[in-house]
């Protein structure tokens, strides 16, 4: 063991010896860095205050809101408000379009240059272009059915043999129940003279039965199309901006109904078609072509 000590203490004692050399060394490389570190700190608070400065004088009044354009744009895209109102801004020829095209999509086919002449742009229903709202739903119906509207709509009749209980002339298709009690309260100028009939239980969810239970009202005579003569599109987005065409489930739905019983009504022209409520441009581009 000794051996090892020695050279240990020995090295100790070297150590002992240097005097004040390093230390010099050591306190010129410690003046250095606060040197250094105090003008780091001089232009850091010149940095600071030339901040201030230019914070200082933004605008406080109504002119200082100036960032609020992408939140419009984001309106234009949400579920209660902007988007582009189909059956008041663009042509029946576009809407037509428009439906078709998503008609296609849905369904995964192409129709034939004969299946597109069966169909006219007659079918579809221009509305004028003030508010889509609830409050203004009856205007736009009486509207859609012109001079005749009291006769369609409170005048019908019971004709043995021709025109059965359970025959509309209006029909309201929504994708969420709430929405659809929503436009029947709309509809109230009307429900006086004629009794409106939900398709739906107000505890279930339309994507549950809705479609279901219509088709099955047709096909059980329940229900009948013999004097349809308007169906309503409600295209309200919900909160994460699906509407009818676009929610799935309920959308696949709405298209079994719309291929197997509404189509050939509309084909037929005895049917027209009416878009109420805003679309948001996405969803037109993705069914439409630009126009020419």
């Amino acid at each position: 063991m000794a051996p090892v000590t020695e050279p240990t203490a020995a090295a100790a004692g070297r150590k002992r010896n240097k005097p004040h050399g390093p230390s010099k060394t050591l306190a010129k490389k410690r003046s250095d860095p606060k040197s250094k570190s105090g003008e780091k700190k001089k232009k850091e608070k010149h940095k600071h205050t030339t901040h201030n400065k230019e914070k200082q004088p933004r605008p406080t009044g109504p002119q200082a809101k100036e960032p609020a354009e992408p939140d419009q744009t984001a309106v234009g895209d949400g579920a209660s408000g902007g988007g582009v109102l189909l059956s008041a801004t663009m042509p029946p020829a576009r809407q037509l379009e428009f439906l078709l095209r998503s008609f296609e999509r849905a369904v995964k086919m192409r129709l034939s240059p004969l299946e597109l002449d069966s169909y006219s742009e007659g079918c579809m229903v221009q509305l004028g272009e003030h508010a889509q709202d609830v409050d203004s739903f009856a205007h736009h119906v009486k509207d859609a059915f012109g001079v005749c509207w009291k006769e369609e709509l409170c005048e019908g009749q019971v004709v043995e043999g021709e025109i059965g209980v359970g025959s509309p002339s209006l029909l309201v298709i929504s994708s969420a129940a709430l929405r659809s009690l929503e436009l029947l309260r709309g509809l109230k100028m009307f429900t006086k003279e004629c009794r409106p009939v939900k398709l739906f239980a107000k505890h279930l969810k339309v994507e549950e039965q809705y479609f279901v239970r219509i088709k099955k009202l047709i096909d059980m005579e329940a229900l009948s199309l013999s004097r349809l003569k308007l169906v309503v599109l409600d295209m309200q987005k919900d909160a994460k901006s699906f509407n009818l065409f676009t929610l799935p489930q309920v959308s696949n739905e709405f298209w079994d109904l719309y291929k197997g019983y509404l189509d050939p009504k509309v084909r037929e022209k005895k049917t027209r078609i009416c878009f109420y409520g805003a679309v948001s441009e996405r969803d037109i581009t993705k069914a439409l072509p630009p126009a020419e």
